[in-house]
């Protein structure tokens, strides 16, 4: 393979998007990844996979945790929100700081921050160090919504970014069928109060081994050349894409022009987010996440009730371990059959995103759940088999058209429609308002389930989940195949002061 014509300046995802071409002058129709393309890319998969198997298995862990600790339900209530909290306020904080501090020092900060709060978890001996714990790992887990997003899409070709980006985001999926698998081993391996201990244990190594690894991948490139680095930008290029045989043979970074970098730093404040050239896109990358995880999380608290009847039931009343060791167990395997519905949604989506688009799909997506959960509110009228093949059918519908649709393509396009120098900070406020929804309705949910009715709840879902699709289409910007170095180049230039 070799080099076709003049070697010029370009950007760095120029030189990412560019075609190798052999001696003859055949181009090749895609560009083929690197090693430290795959790294990166494994690396942050990681990431989301232990973020799905700790948050899921805290539903298996919490009647445990609840029966040795005798927690109150008030102080139930906080231990279930401490770790959302903790994404809510790390997505904002900590996902922010890698537009200042680079997103490779960010990454592996995020990965130091769970283990540290793991083995401390996995020592409590009380209900304030537990909320604390896993506050701290919430911490971890919200500044990996958008850094793992940056370290694939600003070291990968244009091309396959969807994909890429939403196959590592659907390993969180696979880290919570995993979560609930190991928990309910360890529960019929060792049957005690004790047995939560050993469930987070489980994920101490891997998390050490990950956390080092990340050591070893380069700094997004990307992040560099704004930031005005643009010797060690070349260098980390290189890095990148070091193949054989060797492609591009030259790298020379195009260089801004002067007073570019201040100005870009000038426009990384928080406010940025809000000036004429970025406002359309906070909007767009806010509104439909929170609309989205209020009908997530609300369902995501409702059906495991469902579906853990649906298989059997469990004990009415909770008389000894015995019977909390069984319903636990119970609910874990309700819980592991949504998953299994929300890992096949996140393979259409990874399939789909780069071929139909991120707007078709998540408009698509909202309909889907308001259809889905129309057809559970029919359950209201019916009885015997056909209310629980209609609260199944609506459910398992929502459940894949999330995944397929809003809950994939939020992520995806939070990470995408910002200019690089407020990349970090916008994707990370979207996912904190995101995490206002799920926190919210993890409190309210219950309550209007009983002052509203199931039918009216799931009525008021749907509308929302319709709004979804309407923000979507009025706010759009379609990212798909779009090169990152043009994203925000085409608004129009923030008024003095903005």
């Amino acid at each position: 393979m070799a080099d076709i014509g003049i070697v010029k300046s370009k950007s760095v995802q120029d030189y990412l998007d560019e075609l190798p071409t052999w001696s003859d002058g055949t181009r090749l129709k895609a560009a083929p990844m690197t090693g430290m393309q795959w790294r990166i890319w494994s690396l942050a998969a990681a990431g989301k996979f232990f973020e799905g198997f700790v948050v899921f298995m805290g539903g298996v862990a919490l009647p445990l945790i609840a029966r040795q600790f005798q927690i109150a339900p008030a102080q139930k209530g906080i231990v279930s929100a401490a770790s959302l909290a903790g994404i809510l306020v790390g997505a904002l904080l900590l996902g922010g700081l890698s537009d200042h501090f680079g997103r490779k020092r960010m990454f592996i900060a995020e990965m130091i921050i769970f283990v540290g709060f793991l083995a401390l978890l996995i020592v409590s001996t009380g209900f304030l160090a537990l909320a604390i714990c896993l506050f701290g790992l919430g911490l971890a887990l919200g500044c990996d919504y958008p850094t793992a997003h940056m370290v694939i899409s600003e070291n990968i070709p244009s091309a396959n970014r969807g994909r890429l980006v939403l196959g590592a985001f659907g390993f969180q999926a696979l880290g919570a069928l995993a979560g609930t698998g190991v928990g309910s081993l360890v529960l019929i391996i060792s049957p005690t109060l004790s047995a939560w201990r050993w469930m987070y244990a489980t994920a101490m190594v891997p998390a050490v081994a990950i956390t080092a690894a990340r050591f070893f991948v380069v700094e997004s490139a990307n992040w560099l050349a704004v930031r005005g680095a643009h010797e060690e930008a070349e260098k980390s290029v290189i890095r990148l894409l070091r193949r054989e045989p060797q492609y591009p043979t030259n790298i020379q970074l195009a260089r801004g022009a002067a007073g570019r970098h201040e100005a870009s730093r000038a426009r990384s404040s928080f406010w940025a987010l809000f000036n004429r050239r970025n406002l359309r896109a906070t909007i767009f990358a806010s509104v439909p996440w929170f609309i989205q995880d209020l009908g997530t999380y609300g369902i995501g608290i409702f059906t495991p009730v469902i579906l853990a009847t649906a298989l059997g039931g469990g004990p009415d009343h909770i008389r000894s371990l015995s019977d909390l060791i069984a319903s636990d167990i119970l609910s874990s395997k309700g819980a592991a059959l949504i998953d299994v519905l929300l890992l096949v949604g996140i393979v259409f989506a990874v399939a789909l995103a780069d071929r139909v688009g991120r707007i078709k799909l998540q408009i698509f997506g909202f309909i889907g759940c308001a259809a889905g959960l129309l057809l559970a509110s029919f359950s209201a009228d019916a009885g015997g088999e056909a209310k629980i093949v209609l609260i199944f059918a609506g459910f398992m519908l929502f459940d894949f058209m999330t995944n397929l649709g809003p809950n994939a393509q939020t992520y995806l396009l939070a990470g995408e429609v910002f200019p690089t120098e407020v990349r970090g900070m916008g994707a990370g406020f979207a996912a904190m308002i995101g995490k206002v929804g799920a926190v919210a309705t993890t409190y309210g949910f219950p309550i209007l389930l009983v002052t509203l009715g199931t039918r009216t709840l799931l009525y008021t879902l749907a509308v929302s989940a319709v709004l979804g699709a309407v923000v979507t289409w009025i706010y759009r910007i379609e990212t798909t195949g779009v090169n990152l170095d043009q994203i925000g180049r085409l608004a129009p230039e923030p008024a003095a002061g903005d």
